[in-house]
């Protein structure tokens, strides 16, 4: 947080929200200090993709909620309605849970247009159609001009699951999936909001990936030891919150990683590491190396998940690392913030 006039005030920066170090600061000093009731299972304190309540029948209930404040609105591949139901289909399928039902809460300023409205609506309907789930219920409010960016969006979404899936399962001796290419959603919203020109059209991967996440869980659910979707603050944040939680050491190879070229060459051109910027379509998964390629195998059989590829392993230590191309290895560290801000 920023301290200013020697004072001792400190005030939010768009750092404390783009999914890095100095976002998980913030949340640990003073949002994790919310006072909750303890109703067992997986809470608030875990820090993980979402909540996972204990039924009394048996199994748990799975809770997640985020909100969507991505800038511009609309961007090649996607825009802020695909983005708020994939968010939270994808936070749901980390944990191992089908999305049950999901909400739906609009802000909106004073002249914003209708038609703008009902594209957004149409784009959130197709994409919970591809998951076979539907909004439930909502909420809409409409600001004063200028009082926000716009439109914000925030999604709530419940599933159910015999045993969650957690961030902090990795064991040395397992392999590392990554589902797709990387960076794709974060150079593409950068690109479209800076108004820059490249010989390809750059698309986000913004995607509800449940069906490609089911078929891992199909091939064997038990070989899955951990899932991270790589959000703010990319691969990177991800490798390195899952690895910090389960108490291992990560090792990943760079030629093995799937990135179009043109993401790359874009990333390079700005000065911008491409394992630094969000995804919104992709998983990491972790899992017992006498299942990887068969789960590999069915990841690739899916919509979503034709450029999946397995990246690396788990090791016994306490860093993530990344063997390069030219023979050498480099610390993975996590970043302060995503280096391209508003971009969910």
């Amino acid at each position: 947080m920023q301290t200013q006039g020697g004072q001792g005030d400190e005030y939010v920066s768009l750092l404390h929200g783009a999914g890095g170090e100095i976002m998980n600061a913030l949340i640990a000093d003073v949002l994790t200090k919310i006072k909750n009731k303890n109703v067992g299972g997986i809470g608030l304190e875990s820090l993980d993709d979402g909540a996972a309540i204990p039924l009394a029948q048996g199994g748990y209930l799975v809770l997640t909620t985020d909100t969507h404040v991505v800038k511009p609105i609309f961007f090649p591949g996607g825009d802020i309605g695909r983005l708020s139901i994939s968010g939270t289909v994808n936070d749901l399928a980390m944990m191992g849970a089908a999305p049950l039902a999901l909400t739906s809460a609009i802000v909106m300023e004073d002249g914003f247009a209708i038609s703008d409205l009902r594209r957004i609506v149409a784009s959130m309907d197709e994409a919970t159609q591809e998951v076979d789930t539907a909004i439930v219920t909502g909420d809409t409010k409409v600001v004063e001009k200028g009082a926000l960016d716009k439109i914000i969006i925030n999604t709530a979404g419940i599933g159910c699951v015999g045993k969650p899936v957690r961030d902090c399962g990795l064991k040395p001796g397992n392999k590392l999936i990554i589902t797709g290419t990387i960076g794709d959603h974060g150079i593409a919203v950068l690109a479209k909001r800076e108004d820059f020109h490249f010989r390809t059209e750059l698309r986000s991967d913004v995607a509800p990936i449940w069906q490609t996440v089911k078929a891992a869980l199909e091939v064997d659910s038990s070989a899955i030891t951990a899932m991270k979707d790589p959000t703010r603050g990319g691969v990177a944040s991800a490798l390195n919150d899952m690895a910090r939680k389960s108490g291992v050491e990560v090792v990943i190879e760079e030629k093995l990683l799937p990135i179009n070229q043109s993401i790359q060459a874009a990333a390079e051109m700005l000065g911008i590491d491409v394992l630094e910027v969000a995804n919104e379509g992709k998983a990491i998964v972790g899992v017992e190396a006498d299942s990887a390629e068969a789960m590999l195998n069915a990841i690739k059989n899916t919509k979503y998940g034709t450029n999946a590829a397995i990246i690396g392993e788990v090791r016994t230590g306490k860093k993530v690392l990344m063997t390069t191309r030219i023979g050498g290895t480099r610390f993975v560290d996590a970043p302060l913030g995503d280096p391209v801000p508003r971009v969910c």
